[in-house]
């Protein structure tokens, strides 16, 4: 069987990332590159191993040789690109989160099943091993709160991508989809969301802090920011046991059970586990299988985390 030929739209540092994890895995190699500087994707071609670059993203879309496009645009840009991949056919494996808005994260689902072309979020934190341990870790009991943490100091610049409106700046898109789609994981989709926070100069949301309430009185406490420190960490409680997950919680190496009557156990993710590496393997399953969804980033969880967030964002009165 042929590698599985992966197109890479953009040249930024997660595309770069993601892009080495694709053509380090056996069975895949990066085709192509594109992007709006052409110079740019031949120098990330060249680096990845990649045969041609192109100086769009329309072009990188209509190149036979390329089976998967990844989308790794700044969010604004998910749209166009995957609309003209899903047009070529292309599988789409697009970055978080699937789209700046849920109207353009609908049409991108939309376009995808009417295509029968398979689509994905690339949501990294649910393709690793720890985090999908704890799905299946009875020891925990019912699990009653979800307590999860994202935030740094980021100098504000207006024309830096995070504060910038147009790019589809704010913390709720690029930070707090991480606490908010651990909770989502977790326990499902709350009755209640309750909501505090502040906007930047340039109107995006620049912190928020959420109490997500449950059927049955489970709840999240969630804390996202781009002006404060914020410990990083995330702790899962329920009847039985509680679960701390070490920073950075979203891609933890380490797990520690603990509980009354309870000896410690600490659980330590195998260092050859790239958490990059679970995607991009989903996604080579899912073809292999012919499925043109995935079971673990189902796309109904994606369009239900974009309607939150956005949702999330009217409220705060953010741009």
């Amino acid at each position: 069987m042929a590698d599985l030929a992966w197109g890479i739209a953009a040249t930024g540092g997660i595309a770069r990332t993601v892009g080495a994890v694709i053509a380090a895995e056996p069975g895949m190699r990066v085709a192509a590159v594109g992007s709006r500087d052409r110079g740019r994707a031949a120098q990330l071609a060249a680096t990845l191993g990649a045969e041609s670059a192109y100086g769009s993203y329309a072009e990188l879309c209509a190149d036979p040789a390329v089976d998967v496009v990844y989308v790794a645009t700044p969010h604004a840009q998910h749209l166009e690109v995957a609309e003209a991949a899903i047009a070529a056919g292309k599988a789409v494996l697009c970055e978080k989160p699937l789209a700046a808005s849920l109207a353009d994260a609908e049409r991108m689902v939309k376009l995808a099943r009417q295509a029968g072309v398979f689509l994905m979020e690339a949501m990294w934190m649910r393709f690793n091993p720890l985090i999908r341990g704890l799905l299946t870790e009875e020891r925990l009991g019912a699990l009653r709160t979800v307590q999860a943490s994202f935030g740094f100091v980021l100098p504000y610049q207006e024309e830096h991508r995070l504060w910038n409106p147009v790019l589809g700046g704010g913390v709720l898109l690029d930070l707090g989809i991480y606490p908010f789609g651990l909770a989502q994981l977790l326990l499902g989709e709350p009755a209640e969301t309750h909501l505090t926070g502040s906007l930047a100069p340039s109107g995006v949301d620049a912190e928020v802090g959420a109490l997500l309430t449950y059927e049955g009185g489970a709840r999240a406490l969630l804390d996202t920011s781009l002006i404060s420190p914020l410990a990083n960490t995330a702790t899962v409680v329920g009847t039985g046991l509680r679960a701390d997950i070490a920073a950075p919680f979203w891609a933890p190496q380490r797990i520690t059970l603990s509980g009354p009557g309870f000896e410690t156990e600490e659980h330590v993710l195998d260092p050859a586990l790239n958490g990059y590496a679970g995607e991009i393997r989903e996604v080579r399953e899912a073809l292999a299988e012919g499925r043109t969804e995935s079971a673990i980033m189902p796309l109904d969880e994606s369009l239900a985390m974009m309607r939150m967030l956005e949702e999330a964002r009217v409220r705060l009165g953010a741009r």
